[in-house]
């Protein structure tokens, strides 16, 4: 750790190996922002004016030495992320939920009487139209399961509402940065202790 700045909430530290770049990252903070940059991106976030407490306030309850962050709420601070975001496409997520409705599908379909040959097909359907598509990335699979409509007689199956599921999860930069964050936080705060101790 590097303190380059520390003048109340205008900061910069480093934290670095020496000699290495790899996964080093720099906390710059100054009234109402923290700017977290380095090589796992940049975000940026506002909340208090004096930001380090508000990436404080998640670890007073943490037992000790343990980092605790809490993503869904930090990510409602942000103001600027990478050009790729700070969310990613979760298709694990996308499976279960088509699995789920394909599921719910062939039941309905065997209290209609449809015969074990054409809910067969349906599930098979659902394989070839629908999950083929996740490798193809998050709008393929999407329009996939929207446009998705497979007819047995007079009956329609299809994805309704698929609008209200979230197939979104945090990516490993952003994740990376929050434990960072907390973590720089961490050493900082040790180190001012010491320096208080020993003086």
């Amino acid at each position: 750790m590097a303190i380059i700045r520390d003048e109340g909430e205008y900061r910069h530290i480093r934290f670095q190996r020496p000699g290495d770049s790899a996964f080093y990252f720099d906390l710059h903070t100054w009234p109402g922002q923290l700017c977290f940059t380095g090589d796992m991106e940049t975000f940026v976030f506002s909340r208090l004016r004096d930001m380090f407490d508000f990436f404080r306030l998640d670890q007073r309850h943490a037992k000790s030495g343990e980092i605790r962050i809490n993503r869904g709420y930090w990510a409602e601070k942000l103001l600027a992320t990478p050009r790729r975001g700070h969310t990613e496409f979760d298709d694990d997520k996308f499976r279960k939920v088509v699995n789920d409705y394909r599921r719910n599908m062939v039941r309905w379909a065997r209290e209609l009487g449809i015969r074990r040959e054409d809910r067969r097909e349906l599930w098979d359907a659902v394989d070839s139209q629908v999950l083929s598509e996740t490798d193809n990335g998050e709008h393929r699979a999407m329009i996939a399961a929207y446009d998705f409509v497979h007819s047995i007689g007079e009956r329609d199956f299809q994805f309704e509402d698929l609008f209200e599921h979230n197939f979104e999860r945090y990516t490993f930069h952003f994740t990376w940065a929050c434990y960072a964050i907390a973590w720089g936080i961490q050493q900082y705060d040790n180190a001012k202790q010491n320096a208080m101790e020993a003086a």
